[in-house]
């Protein structure tokens, strides 16, 4: 026991240990909380322990469920595009087109000096039927009543998250553009390639990890985010993070909540894998 303590590997997992334990605290076990509650049954103010499929019968078979499961992959689907294509030309400005990185980067991070609360209720400031947005048109002339398609419907929330998720796209593709050797690029300018080609056959493969990294850390939490289509969204906008929400909070049905908990990062789960397996294969067929 003793030679193994003194080993690399032993002392790479004394060291780890600590971690490893908070993570399995903090993760692991509330996760294991909600399978456990995911096969019980909510009998008014009790909980019936019997072990159960009842929640994942609702779950399944109830149409509102499934529509929400897919309206919330979709939204998220429609922001993490949005942001990513919004944030690749501003990476690409910071590596490539300006000394002045530091500066660009503190720029980016001053959204983050507000709550998140105040962002989304900005936005339903500008939005809003006498917002700003509308309020500009009408005066310029350009519209005579208010625009009613601006808030309370999937594009407010697409909008609203896309801003507040921006700079988690930024940051990583930027950490990959800022990675690439450029001799590379020189070696393609060299070879005859313009500066299309050689973005398309060296720029955008080398930066495939980190687009891989913001798509995945701008889908995964919007899939569950509740607050920004609880206020800009509507009825229209809700989302299956809203559903889980009024489970846990008004209708007091953990169980239920706890089902549909697990669904939602199971489809999260499935989805994320499709994407890395597709955009892995599409960044080999571009070399």
């Amino acid at each position: 026991m003793a030679g193994v303590l003194r080993s690399e590997t032993g002392k790479g997992l004394a060291l780890s240990a600590p971690a490893t334990f908070y993570v399995g605290l903090l993760v692991a076990v509330p996760l294991c909380i909600l399978v456990a509650y995911s096969f019980w049954t909510q009998n008014y103010v009790e909980i019936d322990r019997t072990l159960t499929w009842a929640n994942y019968q609702e779950a399944f078979t109830d149409p509102l469920v499934r529509h929400l499961m897919f309206r919330s992959v979709a939204i998220a689907g429609a922001v993490t595009l949005a942001t990513v294509c919004l944030a690749y030309p501003i990476a690409y400005f910071i590596a490539f087109r300006t000394k002045k990185k530091t500066l660009w980067l503190l720029l980016i991070t001053i959204p983050f000096w507000s709550s998140y609360l105040l962002r989304v209720f900005s936005w339903k400031l500008i939005l809003g039927f006498n917002g700003v947005l509308n309020s500009a048109l009408i005066s310029l002339g350009l519209i005579q009543d208010p625009l009613t398609f601006l808030l309370y419907n999937e594009f407010a929330v697409v909008l609203t998250l896309a801003h507040a998720w921006a700079p988690f796209a930024i940051l990583p593709i930027y950490v990959s553009l800022q990675k690439i050797d450029r001799s590379l690029l020189e070696a393609a300018t060299d070879l005859g390639c313009n500066k299309l080609e050689r973005f398309v056959r060296v720029t955008l493969p080398l930066t495939v990890p980190g687009v891989i990294a913001a798509c995945l850390i701008i889908f995964i939490p919007t899939v569950g985010d509740y607050v920004t289509p609880a206020l800009v969204g509507g009825s229209q906008g809700k989302m299956v993070a809203n559903l889980i929400q009024v489970q846990f909070g008004a209708a007091n049905n953990w169980p239920l909540g706890a089902t549909l908990s697990l669904l939602a990062m199971l489809s999260v789960g499935c989805v994320a894998i499709l994407f890395v397996v597709v955009v892995t294969a599409l960044g080999r067929r571009i070399r």
